[in-house]
């Protein structure tokens, strides 16, 4: 079977299952002799259970057959994230603390893929606790980038967003507390969005109340990323801070003109991180489309992010303690040197440090709200390196500038997390060595639909999406 049937969107998929065109069984053995010419260059998904997944697809077959009822993502491969519970498959965490972990139960975001139809066939690799924005675990090994086998796929969602990339499965499932959705999706030339919080209820989650932590689509188009949401966002009475509104708020008609639409820019935070020159490059060539093709007025301007540095940084630190107290108790001693690091900061926060901290975030985010009183959306780079080796943690410096913790380079995402606005990495062009770059598109509160309208309009414009990775022996044509 072509292969190009796997880089169909994951709704034409959907939609020609559905027709009875493509069974679920054929396209569930195509996906997986793509993961067996594929996924052993790139070790995107892990703890794969063929057989099972071939007879979920035979059971899909069956309903569809019977007449019964079926739900938007029927028939669809889809591996978990290694973060996210799926009954019955491993949830290592990337730790050796977790290896043998199989849990009984579903988290909610896979209990919803699962009643939309979609089959669990894996796993997606993760850093260990989901700790950083490169992927690489004692369990299971680094995850390569499909674009360049040397360079790393970000994190902590890179095996999701390599698989998705790589045609072995239509779209996935991610998470992003500092950037794990939308570093991944720059770095593999794929679509991630970090909603707002509460657009997919979290459950269960060990600070239900904080909004720092939230769960998003990777796809390979934003069609698909409001297809995926359509379904898996909503309201649910496990998760306190949910957004009402229903999932189908992302299936109404998609107005792609945003000519006058009024969109700042800037390279560097304005000012406030360093930016690879080749990034800021890369950048700055999309400003003509937004001018030019798309009729947006553009204006250099970026408000200050004061506030992010240190607020981000003791809330995290906060919610790893309350979160991982018990497995350090345990199992510290196989945890990581840098997630210790950060747990440890987070076991001499103070209730001033705290109270300080949500003092700061309130500041930000009226600071950010005002901003978006006067323009329509923010236009940043996802990333502030380009794919670096797979071989190191993270970058040492940035222009000169030493890097000194696994977090310090990742401030051009966790800042907008600080913040709690939308944030949309998209793909934006590809540097001189032909690596890929993301495009950060941070809209209002709430303005999750409209990040993505203004997404889809400059990925008609721009089609850098369209760019396949070519692996070893391997078409993709």
């Amino acid at each position: 079977m072509d292969d190009t049937l796997l880089y169909q969107s994951a709704s034409k998929l959907a939609h020609i299952i559905q027709q009875r065109e493509l069974s679920a069984r054929e396209l569930m053995e195509a996906s997986f002799s793509r993961i067996r010419s594929i996924n052993p260059h790139i070790n995107a998904i892990v703890s794969l259970d063929e057989e099972r997944a071939l007879q979920g697809a035979d059971e899909a077959d069956r309903a569809l057959a019977s007449g019964a009822v079926t739900g938007p993502f029927h028939g669809l491969p889809i591996a978990v994230k290694d973060t996210h519970h799926a009954e019955g498959f491993p949830t290592t965490f990337g730790s050796l603390a977790f290896k043998d972990h199989i849990p009984t139960s579903d988290d909610l975001i896979t209990e919803r893929l699962k009643q939309a139809g979609a089959i669990v066939i894996g796993k997606t690799n993760v850093p260990e606790f989901a700790a950083g924005s490169h992927t690489f675990n004692q369990v299971f090994g680094t995850t390569r980038n499909p674009y360049d086998l040397t360079k790393t796929a970000g994190g902590s969602s890179g095996g999701a967003a390599a698989s998705v990339a790589s045609g072995l499965i239509p779209f996935a499932d991610g998470s992003d507390m500092g950037g794990s959705l939308r570093f991944p999706a720059a770095f593999n030339n794929v679509v991630g969005l970090r909603p707002s919080p509460g657009r997919l209820p979290m459950y269960p989650k060990a600070a239900p109340f904080s909004p720092l932590a939230v769960q998003g689509p990777i796809t390979r188009s934003t069609e698909d990323a409001f297809f995926m949401l359509s379904t898996l966002a909503g309201p649910d009475p496990r998760a306190p801070i949910s957004i009402e509104e229903p999932g189908s708020v992302f299936t109404k008609p998609l107005h792609d003109d945003i000519s006058g639409m009024k969109i700042a820019w800037s390279a560097d935070s304005g000012g406030q991180l360093p930016v690879d020159p080749e990034i800021q490059r890369v950048f700055k060539e999309q400003l003509s489309i937004f001018e030019k093709d798309l009729g947006c007025e553009m204006e250099e301007a970026c408000p200050s992010f004061q506030e992010a540095e240190e607020a981000f940084q003791i809330l995290r630190a906060w919610e790893f303690e309350l979160t991982y107290k018990d497995i350090v108790n345990t199992h510290g001693e196989l945890l990581k040197d840098s997630f210790m690091t950060n747990f440890q900061k987070g076991q001499r926060l103070t209730g001033p440090d705290i109270g300080r901290a949500e003092q700061l975030r309130h500041n930000l985010y009226h600071r950010l709200r005002l901003f978006f009183e006067t323009y329509d959306a923010l236009l940043l780079p996802v990333s502030q390196v380009v794919p670096f080796s797979a071989d190191i943690e993270y970058p040492s410096s940035i222009n000169g500038l030493p890097m000194n913790s696994y977090l310090d380079w990742m401030k051009s995402c966790y800042y907008i997390s600080a913040a709690g606005n939308p944030a949309l990495s998209i793909p934006g062009g590809f540097t001189a060595d032909h690596l890929p770059t993301g495009l950060q598109i941070v809209g209002p509160h709430h303005a999750d639909y409209e990040v993505l309208r203004i997404g889809q309009a400059f990925e008609k414009a721009a089609a850098y999406g369209e760019k396949r990775p070519v692996f070893p022996a391997v078409t993709n044509e």
